[in-house]
């Protein structure tokens, strides 16, 4: 039998069994150690934090009468033993990890002896490593701390979608259960549910489609009348249309708010003074969404203008030139040369610019709050977006199962769209056509 298949035998048997047949005794002796506290660990500690993360708790808080007096009993809480059971099974799948690592480095060593090398010692192992393996080992601890602060989170919401914790459910008084897709049958079957399910999700559809239209269509015509050859002053005209991407989204939205006030904001003020009737511009659901369409429009056009302007720089004069010896007038300019140059390059932004209008919540929260209520809708307003729905579901009514339902909605959807939608741009396919 070769070194190399006795030594993958062993260190599949026990971690650094392999390292020291092939002589490698220092570093067999570390695995086996790191080998051992890991096996100690799982033992008598991550299985009950694994068990835990299967059964949730069995035992709740009670209240327990002791003499004349009444004494709370501390139980299970259903949330911190998924968290812990979560962290358990993400440092098992480490172990995991660093067991093939293990067999891996058995079977070079191996296979090196096979034909004719002689293994390395410890101090020429540490100095291989770090000769061929410097980056991976710079980046272990960012990859760790991502693993545990990034995605352990993100399994975490998505899980709480197949619970029923919400309200009145909420530990540790109760213990929280596995529903499976229950949750997600509720958002569908039940009326309650449904209704404003799909309620809100048309309205975020349309709010993302008019919103990345209006402020894409708005900078681009804005950047292009400001390069105009006679257009005097584009310094200045580039600063002052600046100014609202400049100052804080929270401060402009806030301000707008009240200006957009029905009663005493100065817009209707300014609307009487004239003599006409002020709008009911945040109490009518139809005024509510044009008021948050134009405040987006006002946020977000001076992006796509900056963004257009640095594109136009790009564009060679003599396309246009040869255009207008061809007796080109400045609207064909724009449509056959300005607009598909635009499109080709801002493509992928145009993408992201619309998925982060489906999750724009700073402009509804801060301007409507969703507002104004829709009766037939569960904990939704006319203009609440399944963001901002999502938001209200958890921190307002403690219905956290359902707003994780949400949440993997709003993720399917935005990654689908932005996937779909970015294989189908220019610029990917001649990419590809390149490489």
């Amino acid at each position: 039998m070769q070194s190399r298949t006795k030594a993958v035998i062993l260190s599949i048997l026990m971690m650094g069994l392999g390292q020291i047949y092939n002589r490698q005794f220092v570093k067999g002796l570390l695995m086996m150690i790191g080998y051992a506290a890991g096996i100690y660990g799982i033992v008598f500690h991550l299985k009950d934090y694994l068990y835990g993360l299967i059964t949730l708790g069995v035992e709740p808080s009670r209240l327990v009468k002791v003499g004349k007096l009444t004494k709370m009993v501390e139980g299970d809480h259903s949330i911190f033993m998924m968290v812990d059971g979560l962290m358990a099974l993400l440092a098992l799948f480490l172990f995991a990890a660093v067991y093939l690592l293990n067999v891996r480095d058995a079977y070079l060593v191996g296979r090196s002896r096979d034909q004719g090398g002689q293994p390395h010692h410890f101090i020429q192992s540490l100095r291989e490593l770090n000769r061929k393996h410097f980056a991976y080992l710079v980046l272990a601890l960012p990859a760790v701390a991502v693993l545990f602060l990034t995605i352990l989170p993100i399994i975490f919401s998505i899980l709480l979608a197949f619970t029923n914790y919400a309200d009145p459910i909420l530990p540790p008084a109760n213990l929280v259960d596995w529903v499976g897709f229950g949750n997600f049958a509720k958002m569908v079957n039940l009326q309650v549910w449904s209704s404003t399910f799909v309620g809100v999700l048309t309205w975020t559809l349309t709010w993302a489609v008019i919103a990345t239209f209006t402020t894409y269509v708005g900078g681009i015509l804005v950047a292009v009348l400001i390069q105009q050859p006679g257009i005097r002053f584009k310094k200045l005209w580039r600063t002052v249309l600046v100014v609202p991407f400049a100052i804080p989204s929270m401060i402009s939205l806030l301000v707008m708010r009240n200006m957009f006030n029905s009663q005493f904001g100065p817009v209707n003020g300014y609307l009487r003074s004239l003599g006409l009737e002020g709008l009911p511009w945040l109490t009518d659901p139809f005024w509510a969404k044009v008021t948050v369409i134009l405040a987006n429009m006002w946020l977000g056009i001076p992006v796509t203008m900056i963004l257009a302007i640095g594109v136009l720089t790009t564009i060679p004069k003599d396309m246009y030139e040869a255009a207008e010896v061809d007796g080109a007038g400045s609207f064909q300019k724009f449509r056959m040369i300005t607009l598909p140059m635009m499109l080709f390059t801002t493509a992928p932004i145009l993408i992201m610019q619309f998925a982060g209008n489906i999750n724009s919540f700073n402009v509804i929260y801060l301007l409507t709050s969703g507002d104004p209520v829709n009766s037939n809708y569960q904990y939704a307003g006319h203009t609440d977006l399944l963001v901002t729905w999502l938001y209200k579901l958890a921190l307002n009514q403690s219905q956290y199962s359902f707003a994780s339902v949400i949440g993997i909605v709003i993720f399917l959807l935005v990654a689908a769209f932005s996937i779909l939608s970015y294989r189908r741009t220019r610029s990917y396919k001649e990419e590809d056509m390149i490489v």
